[in-house]
């Protein structure tokens, strides 16, 4: 049985993602099993990385981007 991840706050994951976002980790705290690929994208080509987390943080302050099980942020 896998662990479930606490539901993270959408302030906290805006936060991480405007600052950290380009390496993924607003993606792995959100449980996401595919985060690392964003790390790579980062490393190959760092502009289309910036733009992606900045889709990302749109998504997360509009409620389009939950939780990976599902749940909303909270």
């Amino acid at each position: 049985m896998e662990d479930q991840k606490d539901a993270q706050g959408k302030t906290m994951m805006m936060i991480v993602c405007f600052f950290l976002g380009g390496f993924g980790i607003h993606k792995m705290m959100m449980g996401y099993p595919d985060w690392w690929k964003r790390l790579v994208l980062t490393i190959l080509c760092a502009p289309v990385s910036g733009v992606l987390s900045l889709i990302d943080l749109i998504k997360i302050a509009t409620g389009k981007l939950v939780m990976a099980d599902g749940r909303d942020l909270v």
